[in-house]
């Protein structure tokens, strides 16, 4: 069991307590006590003190919670003797009570049992009719009904902090699952916008390179649109920033992937047709088929050697359809590592209740199908 801290005011108060009872009693000459000023009554003072020293001491540092129980005990024993007015015995309750939060309830349970038994066995020796005696009933039901408060409350007290416990836990355990979620989701980001853009430059330098001196008027062609992809990843830097400063904004889907078209010029011959409404689906799903196109877009430009590439959107009342196919060299799925592309892809689609697809084969081609629901929330 995880040690627990007990209340800090319930010793002090009932150490002060018994100890303005002890030296009252002594002073209003209630018994027949040794009086104020005698060895006995130094003796209670200091022992009282010893006991409190003790229990802070135990309750600042880290030290087992066997020893310092046990120094208790013993001081309270002395403390008890050494009062005259009696007051004193009501410190038993305080051992139960310290032993519930560094042992636990049973221990605490035992304890109270022992202490319980120790006056009980006192009057069975030394009065045989004491429970005909009123005032022996008494201080034995007092005693009793002292120890079990003392134990509820420290059951209830252990409560309240374990509960707090699992509480910060708890948060301890959102935070890094939010932190974890909000890694993804930035590399997602970086991966699926720069990467794009930073692909799309790639082979536009290479075409102007190799174009140069074959073909100058291709080769301006790939310089401008290297520097218009450079453009729209400056655009999506920023859009980022914003995103990580307030809400997303919702894209224009239609817009971005009709920007994707391309005709003629060095490279694979780009086709894009979007067929549909927007109305209806949430900024996640929107930005889940943006991304998988861009993914799939990449991919060809990178990876396929394909000649044409076609982005096909058709956004129907009951969920959307994406299918990016292309006419390069294929792969073998199966025996494919997925890539950090692929996985941010599948991550942002099942977020939106979708699914993936990818049919593709040497040597014919590769075709990528996304669905996603209308109308479904993040998940």
């Amino acid at each position: 069991m995880a040690a627990y801290v007990p209340v800090p005011w319930v010793s002090p108060l009932l150490y002060g307590a018994v100890l303005l009872g002890g030296l009252y009693y002594l002073a209003a000459d209630l018994g027949d006590g040794p009086g104020l000023l005698s060895w006995r009554t130094a003796g209670f003072v200091a022992a009282l003190a010893a006991l409190a020293a003790v229990e802070a001491a135990g309750r600042r540092r880290s030290l087992p919670p066997v020893p310092p129980l046990l120094a208790q005990c013993v001081l309270t024993g002395a403390v008890v003797v050494l009062d005259a007015s009696e007051l004193s015995r009501a410190l038993f309750v305080l051992l139960p009570f310290t032993a519930y939060f560094a042992l636990g309830r049973t221990a605490a349970l035992a304890l109270g049992a022992l202490c319980l038994a120790g006056p009980l066995t006192g009057h069975l020796l030394t009065t045989p009719d004491w429970y005909r005696d009123t005032e022996y009933v008494s201080d034995l039901l007092m005693l009793t009904v002292g120890l079990v408060l003392a134990i509820s409350m420290a059951a209830v007290a252990v409560g309240e902090q374990r509960a707090r416990r699992e509480v910060q836990e708890y948060a301890a355990r959102v935070a890094e699952l939010s932190a974890a979620t909000e890694r993804n989701r930035l590399a997602r980001d970086i991966h699926d916008s720069l990467g794009h853009h930073l692909t799309a430059i790639s082979v536009q330098l290479e075409i102007a390179s190799e174009f140069a001196a074959l073909d100058p008027h291709a080769a301006g062609r790939a310089m401008t649109e290297a520097r218009q992809s450079v453009k729209l990843a400056l655009g999506d830097v920023r859009q980022s920033v914003r995103a990580l400063r307030e809400e997303a904004a919702r894209p224009a889907l239609t817009t971005a992937l009709t920007g994707w078209a391309r005709e003629g010029g060095a490279g694979p011959r780009v086709s894009v047709a979007v067929t549909g409404e927007e109305d209806g689906y949430g900024t996640a799903a929107l930005t889940a088929l943006h991304r998988a196109a861009q993914e799939g877009l990449t991919n060809a430009l990178r990876h396929a050697r394909a000649s044409q590439v076609s982005v096909d959107l058709r956004l129907a009342e009951d969920g959307a359809r994406l299918t990016v196919a292309d006419d390069g060299r294929g792969f073998t799925p199966a025996e494919t590592t997925t890539g950090f592309g692929l996985t941010g892809m599948r991550e942002r689609v099942h977020l939106v209740a979708g699914s993936v697809d990818i049919d593709s084969a040497p040597g014919r081609g590769t075709r990528l199908t996304v669905l996603v629901p209308r109308g479904g929330d993040e998940r």
